[in-house]
């Protein structure tokens, strides 16, 4: 139904959001724990500042686009929420401008003074997360009613099932981190902090895992409509998947094999909140489904429209970015040959084959998104305007050589 469409919306963002920032809001979380390795205090969180440099401010922008959707498409529940909840948001917003600001100013030293700035960094970097895990469980243990504050405003989120998710999310960002770090040291040559950062990512990870399968309780007996959910059906399948790729991510960071480890340590994350959605459907908030919370037909087909017309400028932005940083691109420039460039017939044919799936696929979703009345219609035009930006991306960010090897 295009009542549940910005939800999917809202999940991407989310899933998005705990594995990028998250991995950033880890990053802060090592630089106030930098000792205890062969590398340097200092060095460790030079390491940490540099891996978020280009990437730090542009993760905010999936929990801008989470928060713009939910206030749009479900205005009832968004405003249930953010009246409830005021506190720990106005926490993780604190957190946010503060730890923005210390990490702008420690930029600008160079002279190793910067070690207030460094601490407010890292503290800032364990708050948010703390806050935003508090507003994640208060919803899910259904402690937001309907209706402007109507909930408590302390018991709503400093609860069992709260405090579990924050500290949850504090730790499995310091995992994320710890794991991107490690591939991070090994990709610029800098073998004794890959070493210690795989060894934190092995330690995070089984602390994780232990808080975790401590918190099955907390949830068992404050949260029994989500314990329910996350042991039957499309929710346990997800807390499974979970389960199994953080343990491939502990086994492939054992065997130095971080390249892969990014991916499954991403899927852990991505899994459990695909399971905690499948756990609470249809449910929005306590005695609210999702369709009860939309709001009309024509506000939501213009959410629709929107963010697939914005993914198609967003997502190879942001894709192009991260692109550049994992391969190395972003780094200072080395003196080396300069590149020859070449021409191949079969680079220009895979560049029209591309250019012409981008224009088709941009078309029928456009047509597809502005006409049709829902189902899967719908749901064709949303996955042609994908489409169509992976396409435009790949288009942009391929060269000759590249093309040629895409052409049959």
């Amino acid at each position: 139904m295009l009542a549940d469409v910005p939800v999917v919306f809202m999940l991407v963002g989310l899933a998005a959001y705990a594995v990028l920032a998250g991995a950033d809001f880890g990053a802060g979380f090592w630089t106030l724990l930098a000792g205890g390795g062969r590398a340097s205090r200092d060095e460790t969180r030079e390491l940490a500042r540099h891996a978020i440099g280009p990437v730090w401010e542009a993760n905010h922008v999936w929990l801008v686009f989470v928060l713009v959707v939910c206030w749009t498409a479900y205005p009832r529940a968004f405003a249930s929420i953010t009246s409830t909840l005021a506190v720990p948001l106005f926490v993780a917003a604190i957190g946010i401008i503060l730890r923005g600001t210390a990490y702008a100013l420690r930029s600008a030293i160079d002279d190793g003074s910067g070690r207030r700035e460094d601490n407010l960094f890292a503290l800032s970097s364990i708050l948010t997360p703390f806050a935003l895990g508090t507003v994640v469980g208060a919803i899910a243990s259904g402690r937001v009613p309907v209706g402007n504050a109507r909930g408590d405003l302390v018991s709503s989120w400093l609860n069992p099932t709260s405090i579990l998710i924050g500290v949850l999310s504090v730790v499995s960002g310091a995992y994320l981190a710890a794991v991107y770090l490690a591939a991070d040291a090994h990709r610029l040559g800098e073998h004794t902090l890959e070493r210690d950062f795989r060894t934190r990512a092995l330690g995070s990870g089984l602390v994780a895992g232990a808080v975790a399968l401590a918190g099955l309780p907390i949830v068992r007996h404050d949260a029994r409509p989500i314990w329910d959910g996350l042991t039957h059906g499309w929710g346990a399948a997800m807390v499974g998947v979970s389960a199994a790729a953080g343990l491939v991510t502990l086994v492939l960071v054992w065997r130095n094999r971080f390249g892969p480890a990014r991916v499954s340590a991403a899927l852990a994350v991505v899994a459990i909140v695909a399971g905690w959605a499948f756990a609470q459907k249809p449910r929005f908030l306590p005695g609210l489904t999702v369709s009860q919370a939309a709001a009309g037909h024509a506000t939501l087909v213009a959410v629709v429209i929107a963010v697939a017309a914005g993914g198609l400028v967003v997502l190879p932005s942001l894709a192009l970015l991260f692109t550049l940083l994992l391969r190395g691109d972003l780094e200072p420039a080395q003196a080396s040959a300069p590149p020859v460039a070449h021409a191949h017939r079969e680079g220009r044919g895979g560049r029209m084959t591309l250019a012409a799936l981008a224009v088709a696929t941009a078309v029928i979703g456009a047509g597809a998104l502005i006409f049709a009345d829902g189902g899967w219609a719908l749901g064709a035009g949303v996955a042609c305007v994908f489409v169509c930006a992976v396409s435009t991306f790949v288009l942009a960010n391929t060269n000759d050589d590249e093309q040629s090897a895409l052409s049959p």
